[in-house]
């Protein structure tokens, strides 16, 4: 069984990440959905919040498994045996940044491969910091994110 890491920091899982595991389901037996700590970032949601909403979002879906992480990607991924990493892409600019991380990870690891999948043209736009943005100034996020996790988004705004 040939499985991939998902990774993110999904704050709030969005329908272009919806759209990128559905994709990569495709080509993979499973997909490990991870959900990155990343405290850095300063995340609107717990890490835990982040990824109840993730298990809600595909709990429809065949051969998803969400977890969450707090370490590098490149020990996270060798502890799970895997090597493929899939990375969305909405546009050139996303291109840039994600080819540093890939590079950055071969390095770290030289079995690790960076697959790259592109959402559909309806979600290319669609990012985390939309979804915050647009709740924060009490807007309608319910085309953005799968409709299960938008009572939570409605909490957290409240």
């Amino acid at each position: 069984m040939k499985s991939c890491i998902y990774p993110g920091t999904f704050d709030p899982v969005t329908n272009g990440h919806l759209d990128v595991i559905k994709r990569a389901i495709k080509i993979f037996d499973e997909v490990v959905v991870a959900v990155a700590a990343s405290e850095s970032k300063k995340p609107l949601f717990s890490l835990q919040e982040r990824v109840k909403m993730a298990k809600i979002s595909t709990a429809n879906l065949k051969n998803i498994e969400v977890v969450g992480f707090d370490n590098l990607l490149v020990d996270f991924a060798k502890s799970r045996g895997i090597n493929v990493v899939i990375r969305g892409l909405r546009a050139v600019s996303d291109f840039e940044y994600e080819l540093q991380i890939g590079y950055a990870n071969a390095a770290l690891w030289d079995e690790l491969e960076t697959v790259y999948l592109m959402p559909s043209l309806q979600n290319a736009f669609i990012s985390s910091s939309i979804v915050r943005s647009v709740l924060s100034h009490g807007g309608d996020v319910s085309k953005l994110v799968p409709s299960e996790i938008l009572k939570n988004l409605k909490a957290a705004r409240d």
